[in-house]
């Protein structure tokens, strides 16, 4: 299913860590990190949850780029309050029209991206989530998405652009955005992980 389209000003366009090569394909409901090799793409110091990875090829969601506008101000929808007033984030440069969320509860027995972890893409799900009173429930909500093709994601792992962790609840919703990829980094010791997290955005102020 793919994310529903909703409108939206044009936009700009696995605990060790290790290796993902040494995990296997299937990377489904775990985190991809920038290795360090990404330096200049879209996809320097992110972190991406991989939500959908098959045959067909992979869905991820970016989850430490924040649009810097809430939802109320970039999405127009008939959508409850709470989600207006919540931040919006940039998931990937693949669709930035198309709006896709991750929602959790203290129990959710159909979650498919991991333990009480749901991706949704339907704007009657995303309002019935949204008008529950659940104190357990959070919500995260992502214009655009990551995708590769078939074959595409297993291409960039033999070439190491990828570092893999287990995704949890916590690193998905609680971290602050703009701390995640060191703090996933520095807190697994070692010291090329702990460099590779000190390095700085723009490489000519090192």
């Amino acid at each position: 299913m793919r994310p529903f389209p909703c409108h939206l000003p044009t936009a700009p366009t696995w605990g060790t860590l290790c290796p993902v090569s040494a995990i296997g394909k299937i990377l489904k409901g775990r985190l991809l990190l920038d290795s360090g090799k990404l330096t200049g793409s879209f996809f320097q110091h992110t972190v991406i949850l991989v939500c959908q990875h098959n045959s067909e090829g992979a869905f991820g969601l970016v989850l430490n780029r924040e649009i810097g506008k809430t939802v109320g101000e970039m999405i127009v929808a008939d959508l409850p309050d709470a989600l207006k007033e919540a931040p919006l984030f940039l998931g990937g440069p693949v669709q930035p029209a198309a709006l896709s969320f991750l929602h959790t509860d203290a129990f959710l027995p159909d979650a498919e991206v991991m333990p009480n972890l749901a991706l949704g893409h339907s704007l009657d799900e995303l309002v019935d989530v949204g008008e529950s009173f659940s104190p357990a429930k959070k919500v995260r909500m992502f214009a655009g998405y990551a995708g590769w093709s078939p074959g595409q994601l297993e291409e960039e792992i033999k070439h190491k652009s990828w570092l893999s962790f287990p995704a949890s609840l916590e690193l998905v919703f609680d971290v602050p955005p703009r701390q995640l990829w060191r703090k996933i980094l520095s807190g697994k010791g070692g010291w090329k992980n702990k460099l590779l997290a000190e390095m700085p955005e723009d490489l000519s102020l090192n």
